[in-house]
């Protein structure tokens, strides 16, 4: 298998346990050809949150992505984190 598929799995597994541990408006994960970082990506908006929640933290941990920074916005928390 190559780097670029076990980065793929990586996001992926990341995105289905954020998508399961926390309320979410949608999670996905985007392609490096897609991404403005170049990498596979996860893209997450999160519902009610002021700040990213410590499950999801230590999911981006487990996978080894890393956290992006985005500007925060009342009511909803946007991740982006990279791979």
């Amino acid at each position: 298998m190559s780097c670029t598929v076990d980065d793929r799995k990586q996001v992926r597994r990341a995105a289905r346990a954020i998508r399961d541990s926390v309320p979410t408006f949608a999670v996905d994960v985007v392609a490096p050809n897609a991404s403005r970082h170049d990498a596979w990506t996860l893209d997450a908006v999160l519902r009610d949150r002021e700040s990213v929640p410590p499950e999801v933290l230590r999911e981006l941990a487990l996978a080894g992505l890393t956290l992006q920074p985005v500007p925060s916005q009342a009511g909803y928390q946007h991740i982006v984190a990279t791979v």
